[in-house]
């Protein structure tokens, strides 16, 4: 094996679950003797781990595979792969296939497993490999992992979706709902704790649905409860929360254990009933309010976000007045808020009522002005405040500048802060912005 095909590369879209899955794939990937590349350009293995939630992302990802094509031209022996949940898009694949005939192979959400024998293969038999099973048994939890940070770590603990909201592709590319058991979740936040991990994010695309499948009486409060209990671990977080299955007794148990942050993320989508039922998103704006004044009663210092949708079909400018008075009324520290995006093989794509994207884009600016507001209201209290902060490392744009985050999950700049790299500090806040604060280290914080 040359050196080159010793290297690796891997590009990652989407959330959070696909940044796992690319953890697991490096993993792999280092396990059968290759190494990261410092540079694409220097790799035999590129793999692009795919998202297809929206028409846009996947658009970016077919133009970032043709770009590929002419690493492939001036290196015939780099193999492509290309991974994750656009591939078990049958619109999606062929769309590859019209698009990126250079791309070797491609592997669904359920065969990464499979990836040193879909190496071995297109090293051979130079024609494009299509695996894509949909039998959607359990990821299995034993494949290895390089993780991006030496004190964080996600950790699975439900695979699939079962809401089927009308805009959303992710149940029919990551199958239905399977909570994998307490004793293999526990087992691996034992094992990330002993590593030194201590922060971790349990995964799902509905956490709070944990365990309606399991063949015993547990659900998310009460492993949460059980992983809170494991020594070394720090902050315990997740993501993400659907508001129809988010308990006042789970809002409750939270602020019995030390270690869950209290940062809630619950993605309301609209303010309006009649969107939301067309939405199929199970709650109705009253709902929606009273399980945010609970969280408020019970932990006054947290911080709330969401996500919403600007333009769902059939949106009318009464309905979207429903969604900017609920910001109004809720005041959600912040917001990310995106544009209907039609997605081929939903039934929103299909419903009467398509909004113009002037009438969109109009809409979301209003919006995006009023939470830029609210955000920075929120963080303005926090000015002159002592903060324990998490230390990921250097910013992207200023590598004398670290970036963190609160317990709340807010990011935290802090320039010249020195190697605290993957440490707790404390931090006094100097300036609030809308979307971060801006601090200085005061000490360390291993308490």
């Amino acid at each position: 094996m040359d050196e080159a095909r010793e290297r690796y590369h891997i590009q990652t879209y989407g959330c959070q679950m696909n940044e796992h899955d690319s953890e697991v794939l490096a993993g792999i990937l280092e396990q059968e003797g290759l190494v990261e590349a410092e540079d694409i350009t220097e790799a035999g293995v590129v793999l692009v781990n795919t998202c297809c939630v929206r028409e846009s992302a996947e658009q970016r990802i077919l133009g970032e595979l043709g770009r590929l094509k002419l690493l492939k031209y001036k290196n015939p022996d780099v193999v492509m792969g290309v991974c994750g949940c656009m591939v078990m898009n049958d619109d999606s694949l062929q769309e590859i296939r019209r698009r990126a005939s250079h791309v070797d192979f491609v592997i669904g959400t359920n065969q990464l497993h499979r990836l040193p024998e879909f190496l071995q293969r297109a090293r051979k038999e130079r024609q494009l490999l299509v695996e894509r099973d949909r039998v959607h048994d359990v990821l299995p939890t034993d494949l290895p992992r390089r993780r991006a940070s030496g004190v964080r770590a996600w950790v699975p603990i439900i695979y699939g979706c079962d809401n089927y909201c009308a805009y959303c592709i992710v149940p029919y590319v990551r199958g239905p709902e399977r909570s994998r058991p307490p004793e293999g979740v526990v087992d691996d936040v034992r094992k990330l704790a002993a590593d030194g991990v201590r922060e971790i994010t349990l995964l799902g695309q509905n956490v709070n649905s944990y365990g309606h499948d399991l063949q015993r009486d547990m659900n998310f409060a009460d492993l949460l409860e059980v992983v809170d209990g494991i020594p070394g671990i720090r902050w315990i977080r997740y993501t993400t929360s659907h508001p129809r299955d988010y308990s006042h007794e789970l809002v409750e148990r939270i602020a019995e254990l030390d270690s869950v942050c209290e940062h809630f993320h619950l993605p309301v989508q609209s303010g309006s009933d009649r969107i939301l039922q067309q939405m199929n998103r199970g709650y109705t704006r009253a709902q929606y309010l009273d399980l945010i004044n609970h969280i408020r009663a019970v932990h006054p210092h947290s911080a709330i976000t969401t996500d919403v949708i600007v333009g769902f079909p059939g949106e009318t400018e009464e309905d979207f007045c429903a969604t900017y008075s609920l910001f109004e009324r809720v005041r959600f520290d912040n917001a990310f808020s995106f544009l209907y995006s039609p997605r081929s093989g939903t039934r929103a794509a299909q419903l009467p009522g398509q909004v113009s994207r002037e009438v969109r884009g109009e809409r979301l600016d209003r919006l995006n002005q009023l939470q830029h507001g609210i955000s920075l209201e929120c963080n303005r209290p926090l000015e002159g405040e002592e903060l324990t902060v998490l230390v990921d490392g250097p910013s992207e744009r200023d590598a004398s500048v670290m970036r963190g985050r609160t317990r709340t999950n807010k990011l935290v700049l802090l320039p010249e802060a020195g190697d605290w790299e993957n440490q707790f500090v404390r931090a006094r806040i100097e300036r609030a912005e809308p979307y971060q604060l801006i601090g200085h280290v005061t000490g360390g914080d291993e308490n």
